[in-house]
């Protein structure tokens, strides 16, 4: 890191009681030049963080999945539908967990008609 980011670095870290590895997720996206402000908060896991990282490294819509509500798992499955451009909306929802959200994925990308078992009761 360079002069202007160590200082960056430990703006944000002194800001809050981060773990040593939600502080290397912030650091690799100082490094690469990422808004981590987005991220750089403690209800994030460093899973969490790395996912968010990768959305804004791939220029995806990350506010669709920055939520500490969902799970690394989840945020995982909306970050594919995005990177592929899909629809996440329609399940990218705290109330489906991460197998429903693969499943729906694999339905949009194959063109199926998702709305038969697009549903939180459906396992």
């Amino acid at each position: 890191m360079n002069n202007e980011q160590q200082l960056i670095y430990n703006e944000i870290i002194f800001k809050y009681n981060f773990n040593e590895k939600q502080k290397k997720e912030i650091e690799i996206g100082i490094e690469k030049e990422i808004d981590v402000s987005i991220y750089a908060k403690p209800e994030f896991s460093f899973r969490q963080m790395s996912q968010i990282r990768k959305g804004l490294e791939n220029n995806v819509d990350v506010s669709i999945y920055a939520k500490p509500e969902f799970t690394y798992f989840q945020m995982v499955e909306i970050l594919y539908g995005l990177k592929e451009g899909l629809d996440v909306s329609i399940y990218a929802k705290k109330e489906f967990n991460a197998p429903q959200m693969e499943e729906i994925y694999y339905g949009l990308i194959y063109g199926l008609d998702i709305s038969i078992y697009a549903k939180p009761e459906f396992e």
